[in-house]
């Protein structure tokens, strides 16, 4: 049993309805990062045919102190359940002075299920800027496109590149856009992604003690909100890139995961699905 102070809050699965990533640093110590990389060199990761539970996995290894981790297991449970299936896994490695970047894509075909798999992206070291490191343009997931259909788009207002020290953990809802960068340094650069799936209902799977309190009317919408504001202002706020005509359409699609992960039908941001619900007979 999952000790419930390690598992996400309803700010912050709100923050992954939103934006379609939680990223977490320093989260990871420096023991299992060092040990992890050794075993990356080794070629010793090996994961499991898809569909295995991820409790099977990994075993007697350091990527799997990595996901025994009570915060790893934590935030695992509250987006896709206690023991999910394992998808896949990939060792990403940028090679020094690795000149070509990755083209932006999403990782996989055009997917229309309101369940979403995760994608937990694992940087066992210090990524500066000139590394490269994964970046990703956040609030993309409910663009659902077919992998590299959007390879051609570049340099888009808001997306995020992953800077970080070593340790961190980026969280993705499977069908977020991204890419990995180009490394400009002297150094390897590594990067372990692994995919799960759902294998429960994903209902009310993290901690929702604070749910009812994050009901609260919308404040005025700005681009800084704090991770104090309520469920509604987080699942209002515009990303820059958002079209002012789509942004609502943006905004509806959160309204609809929402209610699907919390079974509440009649929740809504400033009436914009009920209105579209009202057929009077």
């Amino acid at each position: 049993m999952i000790d419930k102070r390690y598992l996400l809050d309803s700010s912050q699965m709100a923050e992954f309805v939103a934006r379609g990533f939680l990223r977490f640093d320093d989260l990871v110590p420096d023991d299992i990062n060092q040990a992890v990389m050794r075993e990356i060199d080794r070629g010793a990761i090996n994961g499991a045919p898809a569909g295995t539970p991820l409790s099977l996995c990994y075993q007697g290894t350091a990527i799997r102190r990595m996901l025994d981790l009570p915060q790893i297991q934590g935030l695992i449970h509250s987006l896709v359940g206690e023991d999910p299936l394992f998808d896949h896994d990939a060792i990403h490695v940028r090679e020094p002075k690795q000149g070509k970047a990755q083209g932006l894509h999403a990782d996989s075909i055009i997917d229309c299920r309101t369940h979403f798999d995760i994608q937990i992206m694992y940087f066992p070291h210090d990524v500066p800027l000139e590394m490269g490191g994964t970046l990703l343009l956040p609030g993309s997931h409910f663009r659902r496109v077919n992998e590299a259909d959007v390879a051609a788009y570049q340099n888009m207002r808001g997306q995020i590149a992953m800077v970080c020290k070593a340790g961190a953990v980026l969280v993705l809802h499977h069908g977020i856009w991204h890419c990995g960068r180009q490394n400009q340094t002297d150094r390897r650069r590594y990067m372990f992604k692994l995919r799960l799936n759902p294998a429960v209902r994903q209902l009310r799977l993290w901690n929702t003690d604070d749910l009812d309190e994050g009901y609260g009317a919308p404040k005025e919408i700005h681009a800084g909100l704090d991770r104090d504001g309520s469920v509604q202002d987080i699942l209002s706020r515009r990303e820059p890139w958002f079209e002012e005509a789509s942004g609502r359409l943006e905004i509806v699609n959160r309204i609809k995961l929402w209610r699907f992960l919390t079974g509440d039908d009649s929740f809504d941001v400033h009436y914009w699905l009920s209105r579209l619900e009202n057929m009077p007979a």
